[in-house]
């Protein structure tokens, strides 16, 4: 019997490919023209993640009006560099709104510096079980500028040995301890401190030592001192890790 022939389902296209929208397809312009994801990702203002989106997730549509400017002056030459074509987009990015019509917290980039020797990096979940590799220069950069760090760690609740805002936990600096709905909780240990504590943050030649004998594991580093110091239970597991770096001023 003749095979049927099948009608391709409506909005696709016949080699089963899904047709791209217009977010999408103004993105594709921008590729063409020699552009990366990432640039992409900081002419409109976010992370180039949400760019992939675009063609995979059928997303986007906020985002058209900026990027069909950004399209637009960058074929006549009037904008090319990625900096010209932020400003020509920014009049058109919108934030974006949660239901109840507030202004909605936009992911930031997991490493950023900026100038005065500041720096942060995050590394989640997956980052950290493969060595957290992108928390080590900021470690090192500090240590050699004599620097000094922080860091946020987040684990379940249970994990951690002593109740929020302990001073055992972190004398002086858990006052506003941020707990999940996924039963996880973040706790800071170096941004502050109390009288007679010492200065703030931790030393970052100390923490680069820590960091070369844990084979450069930053996140493994960070969770060997937790449990040494009776904070976190040796099988406790961290999900996410932020570090934080500066020069002292004075």
């Amino acid at each position: 019997m003749t095979p049927r022939r099948r009608t391709p389902p409506s909005g696709r296209r016949r080699q089963g490919r899904p047709r791209l929208n217009e977010a999408a397809r103004l993105t594709q312009q921008l590729l063409d023209a020699g552009y990366t994801k990432r640039q992409i990702g900081q002419i409109i203002g976010r992370d180039p993640s949400l760019v992939t989106q675009f063609f995979t997730k059928n997303k986007g549509a906020a985002f058209v009006e900026a990027l069909r400017a950004a399209v637009q002056e960058m074929q006549v030459g009037a904008a090319t560099t990625v900096e010209e074509l932020k400003r020509v987009a920014a009049p058109h990015v919108r934030p974006r709104l949660t239901k109840t019509g507030a202004t909605a917290r936009v992911r930031t980039k997991d490493v950023v510096t900026t100038p005065g020797h500041s720096a942060m990096a995050r590394a989640g979940r997956q980052h950290i079980a493969s060595g957290a590799s992108r928390l080590r220069p900021v470690v090192e950069n500090t240590a050699a500028i004599g620097g000094r760090l922080a860091f946020t760690v987040r684990a379940p609740k249970g994990a951690f040995l002593h109740s929020s805002g302990s001073r055992r936990d972190s004398p002086g600096i858990r006052r506003g301890i941020v707990q999940r709905s996924d039963g996880t909780e973040e706790r800071a240990y170096g941004n502050a401190t109390g009288p007679g504590l010492g200065e703030v943050g931790f030393g970052a030649h100390e923490w680069q030592a820590r960091v070369n004998a844990a084979g450069g594991d930053v996140a493994a580093a960070v969770r060997t001192y937790l449990v040494e110091t009776g904070r976190l239970r040796p099988d406790a597991q961290l999900t996410h890790i932020e570090v934080r770096s500066w020069k002292p001023t004075n």
